[in-house]
């Protein structure tokens, strides 16, 4: 992993096309040991969860080229890798298992990610009647010794068609069902990594699982 970071640093300090195609060959031993770890973890997550099992590596890793049409930042190049492991691949709306290669800003993490209106709306009318069940799972000390917070992406008060003054209002109120766990270099390059992310995920599964149920209600 050592390499792959060193790539990713000097491609932060040298994003443009010119220094890309000149370390083409070094971005292409690194993507290709990105799939090998994906491939791994899917393997070790079908474990737990069997939803992903069969999942192609390649489908869940994100491309490192950006779409910049629409963004001010114009710099072509993301300066991390990046794969969500679930049932479909990159593009599910399902509820998975992400993992984020980045000098300094490395982390593992999943849930489900700003879900469209419908989905969304099946969650938390779940989540209106099964609240103490997933605070169970969020507030077990094995849980938030890894995760110790969901991902603070909220509306500022309680959504449409709940009353303001219901008990769960505050879980009710997330746009998003995220968490993450941080990484420091050490970890990412030594031969932790694996436990330390399989680990993460083994409790992860646990708020994948309640989100799938709540999918299918």
């Amino acid at each position: 992993m050592d390499k792959i970071l060193q790539f990713l640093q000097e491609l932060t300090e040298n994003n443009n096309r010119e220094w890309f195609n000149d370390n083409r060959k070094r971005y292409e031993e690194s993507k290709e040991k990105i799939i090998f770890l994906t491939d791994v973890l899917i393997n070790e997550i079908g474990e737990f969860d069997p939803t992903v099992r069969g999942v192609s590596a390649k489908d869940c890793m994100f491309r490192i080229f950006k779409d910049v049409r629409f963004s001010k930042d114009k710099l072509p190049y993301k300066t991390n890798f990046g794969s969500f492991i679930a049932k479909g691949g990159r593009k599910s709306t399902s509820p998975g298992y992400y993992f984020h290669i980045e000098p300094k800003q490395s982390f593992v993490g999943g849930g489900i990610y700003m879900p469209q209106a419908e989905p969304l709306k099946a969650i938390r009318n779940y989540m209106a009647e099964h609240t103490p069940e997933f605070l169970d799972i969020i507030e077990d000390e094995s849980f938030k010794e890894i995760f110790p917070e969901m991902y603070d992406h909220k509306l500022k008060t309680a959504p449409k068609g709940f009353p303001k003054d219901h008990e769960f209002t505050n879980i009710l109120r997330y746009k998003s069902f995220v968490f993450s766990s941080s990484i420091d270099n050490q970890k990412i390059t030594g031969d932790v990594f694996i436990n330390r992310a399989v680990q993460a995920f083994e409790q992860l599964h646990k708020v994948n699982a309640f989100l799938s149920k709540a999918l299918e209600n």
